[in-house]
């Protein structure tokens, strides 16, 4: 990957890849990927040049997290960016065939806390499952109403006082590079930066080439305040990768996707077909164009998958493409484009 960009995280030390790895799939996320699968993954992905990983407790009750440094740890003084989460702490509760989506043999399930102890106990927990000695980025998992509803109206100011505080002392004391939230709702970071000095924001599925509202307010704020964006769910769960054009299940937003969806997606996919650009490589490339966003993390889940998203990610895409997108409002006319 010696042709892809690195960009800085908001005004840290920290730099990433634009093109990084999301380890959710290693954590056994709708099928399962076995041990050996899993490490066969990380090795091909650390041979093709990334060295931006991204896990969460979340991701098969620790799973993900134990793969994941189980990679790492004989890389150990290499350079490599590692981003994990916090807000959900793992209690024993036996062994379930499926948690939340995950296929995950760890007996253990969740117990939201984004309190100030909630959050550092996750954090020293996480450095245990990884077995490494540092994490880089920091960010608090899945607050705000998309996860937690009208809950949320309780759980927001104890996670900006508590977990927020307790975040910011670890930035302070170098034990993390940065902190921020990993959401699937931009409102709830923007509301967040009311409230603390966050360096980024991983946003999943909301910045997309099906979604652009956050350029409105939410993008504009950030560059205001130096803030970057990793974007996650590029995809939107599925349907910007598949198309709709074949037999699979067609996602979105981690649902059966509404008829308005695949509407939408069937006039861009026409689009992609005229001039001859895989409709995933426009997803991929899209989100980096605006220059609040850092990074863009697809989920991997099969070793064969590596080099093609390569492919798809330095896929040469004419600008004729992103204006017959804009032509049709298929795309916003503000949207920053490739190129």
């Amino acid at each position: 990957m010696d042709s892809i960009e690195r960009r800085r995280v908001g005004s840290t030390h920290i730099s990433v890849d634009t093109l990084g790895f999301g380890c959710a799939s290693l954590g056994n996320l709708f099928h399962r990927v076995s041990q050996t699968e899993a490490a066969r993954i990380l090795d091909t992905a650390w041979r093709h040049g990334f060295r931006y990983f991204d896990t969460a407790p979340h991701y098969g009750q620790g799973l993900s997290e134990r793969r994941v440094g189980d990679a790492l740890r004989p890389r150990e003084g290499k350079e490599y960016i590692l981003s994990t989460k916090v807000g959900r702490l793992l209690r024993p509760a036996g062994y379930a065939v499926e948690r939340h989506g995950f296929l995950s043999p760890m007996p253990f399930d969740i117990v939201y806390d984004y309190s100030y102890d909630g959050v550092m106990r996750s954090f020293e927990d996480s450095l245990q499952r990884l077995g490494l000695d540092r994490i880089d980025i920091l960010f608090m998992h899945d607050i705000g109403t998309a996860t937690h509803g009208a809950d949320n109206e309780r759980l927001f100011p104890v996670a900006m006082d508590g977990g927020y505080r307790a975040m910011q002392q670890l930035r302070s004391q170098g034990r993390v590079g940065a902190i921020g939230l990993g959401v699937n709702e931009y409102e709830v970071c923007q509301a967040a930066l009311e409230y603390g000095d966050w360096d980024c924001f991983l946003l999943a599925g909301r910045y997309t080439l099906l979604e652009q509202e956050p350029l409105d307010s939410f993008l504009p704020k950030c560059m205001q305040r130096n803030c970057s964006i990793i974007i996650g769910g590029a995809y939107n769960s599925g349907i910007l990768a598949t198309g709709v054009r074949n037999r699979t299940p067609l996602r979105y937003n981690y649902a059966d996707a509404p008829d308005r969806i695949v509407d939408k997606v069937s006039r861009i996919e026409s689009t992609c077909e005229r001039f001859e650009v895989p409709l995933p490589a426009a997803a991929l490339q899209f989100p980096l164009a605006h220059p609040a966003v850092a990074s863009v993390i697809p989920g991997i889940g099969k070793p064969g998958r590596i080099e093609q998203t390569l492919n798809l990610f330095t896929f040469e895409i004419p600008a004729e493409f992103w204006s017959a997108l804009v032509e049709q409002n298929l795309l916003r006319d503000d949207a920053p484009v490739p190129g």
